[in-house]
């Protein structure tokens, strides 16, 4: 199977490089807009733009909100569905959620409310009463998981939009960061900070284009068997880890992140996104998920372009004083998460050193801002 081509992520359809210049664009407007918030008494915090939420600074605390789009995880339950008639719904739900709560506690942010968006191809969706139910099942459970409140949603049925048999999912999320000193941007970052990496649950709902066209090149596609008793699809289909337990309990230990990074699309490289001149050196790498190992194997991918592409194993990244490092791992491992004090921060150039593997990430990798 590994005799064909290697597989990347922009042969999938997916290309930052030309995604990555319409967001920079978007941001410099949206930047433009921050002046109406002085007619509220309010103001942004500047240093939130660019980062996985938006935070603005309301008085006596701060209030950050995030969206995110669950993107072509759904595809992959549909085909599962026929293949074996179970309902993965439930799980792609969280997924959804996650999505947004992963980015919003990036900031420091208590997630408060979560909102959703569920736009069918047609009205027939909704008429699949278990999968219907799974969604509302898992989406519940997921909020209840999250401690956050469900307020409400849209499902529009959108014909000619969403292609129909089809549901493009989508959460958006408010969070408030109370007391202030929460507020984690990157502004106490800095040299002698110690990286502790939050292992993920497999392939989240990220690199999934690409885990789809991987699918078409396996003589038995989703059904081929990753480990025993373990198929590609439902491998695939693994809900995504929700961190924000591990966040709120890192507080009420008596710990302030300087810094966190929802490591989602572009990977590793998303280690690198405070704008800060300085150089994370990763001496310990997690194990890799066997979901993301077969999907390396099987694509051809050399280690540069899966760490580029996929979480390769670590799904989040906490940045804490070297004196706070192991408690923070342990924290995480007492919620559930398994983690690892993986590397330093050091005074350098912008980049990311990944020593195990000999993999070196600079600023030109990625451009977010």
């Amino acid at each position: 199977m590994t005799s064909q081509a290697p597989l990347t992520y922009d042969q999938a359809g997916v290309n930052y490089d030309l995604i990555d210049p319409l967001k920079i664009t978007a941001q410099r407007a949206a930047a433009a807009t921050a002046s109406h918030l002085a007619g509220h008494g309010f103001s942004e915090v500047k240093a939130s733009r660019g980062e996985s939420a938006y935070v603005v600074d309301v008085g006596p605390f701060y209030i950050a909100s995030i969206v995110e789009c669950l993107g072509t995880k759904t595809l992959v339950a549909d085909e599962m569905a026929k293949l074996t008639g179970k309902s993965f719904f439930a799980g792609i739900a969280q997924d959804t959620i996650a999505m947004a709560v992963n980015d919003l506690i990036t900031v420091g942010a208590t997630p408060l409310v979560v909102q959703a968006y569920w736009a069918a191809g047609g009205s027939d969706w909704f008429g699949d009463a278990q999968r219907a139910q799974a969604l509302v099942a898992g989406w519940k459970a997921a909020c209840d998981t999250c401690q956050v409140a469900w307020g409400g949603g849209e499902t529009p049925a959108l014909a000619g939009i969403v292609e129909d048999g089809r549901i493009d999912l989508a959460a958006s999320c408010t969070g408030l960061i109370n007391p202030k000193e929460r507020l984690s941007v990157g502004d106490k970052l800095g040299a002698g900070d110690a990286i502790v990496l939050l292992a993920s649950s497999g392939i989240h709902a990220n690199g999934l284009s690409l885990a789809r066209k991987l699918a078409e090149r396996l003589p038995q596609g989703y059904l081929t068997e990753i480990e025993p008793g373990v198929t590609y699809g439902e491998a695939l289909l693994a809900p995504t880890a929700l961190y924000s337990p591990v966040t709120e309990a890192l507080w009420k230990a008596g710990i302030a992140p300087h810094y966190c990074a929802n490591i989602t699309g572009h990977g590793w490289r998303k280690l690198l996104r405070h704008p800060s001149a300085l150089t994370y050196r990763i001496h310990t790498v997690p194990p890799t998920t066997p979901v993301l190992a077969f999907i390396q194997k099987e694509a051809g991918q050399d280690d540069r372009e899966a760490y580029s592409t996929l979480n390769m194993g670590a799904g989040f990244a906490i940045f804490v004083k070297a004196e706070d490092a192991e408690r923070t791992a342990q924290v995480a491992r007492d919620c559930g998460v398994e983690a690892w004090v993986a590397g330093t921060v050091e005074a350098g150039e912008k980049q990311l050193l990944i020593e195990p593997l000999g993999i070196r990430f600079s600023e030109d990798d990625l451009a977010l801002r």
